[in-house]
């Protein structure tokens, strides 16, 4: 199949496919003589690997180790559990300062009267040096 068709049935655009192909996240797809990228059954796999991580939030970087792992039949499944684990772990983290943002901002709209007066505490905490 063409990159449309391979974009089409991965759900990942054919601009990412070659920009995944342009830094060795996949293999580039074989070309046909007039020079059109060909994708079989195994590239469309990878290719739906790689959507299901980015949708998961795993970076190019985990990704690039998991399909390297997945691709290894001799890997060693801890490997695989622990940058998913360290995964968790930023997700948490990041969890927490969203919290905190939310937290805040919910705080100082609380605080705002939200009427045709200029005073705004909202206004007021961005201004105020951290």
């Amino acid at each position: 199949m063409n990159i449309g068709q391979a974009a089409t049935a991965s759900g990942i655009t054919a601009k990412m496919i070659r920009y995944y192909e342009s830094i060795a996240l996949v293999p580039p797809g074989r070309r046909s003589d007039a020079g059109y990228r060909i994708y079989s059954e195994d590239d469309l796999h990878v290719l739906r690997f790689v959507k299901r991580a980015r949708s998961l939030g795993f970076s190019l970087e985990q990704i690039r180790e998991l399909l390297s792992l997945w691709q290894n039949k001799a890997r060693a499944s801890a490997d695989v559990k622990a940058i998913a684990l360290g995964h968790v772990a930023d997700l948490n983290q990041r969890i927490a300062e969203l919290t905190e943002m939310r937290d805040t901002l919910q705080t100082l709209a609380g605080c705002c009267q939200g009427n045709d007066r200029p005073d705004c505490p909202i206004l007021q905490s961005l201004g105020d040096p951290a």
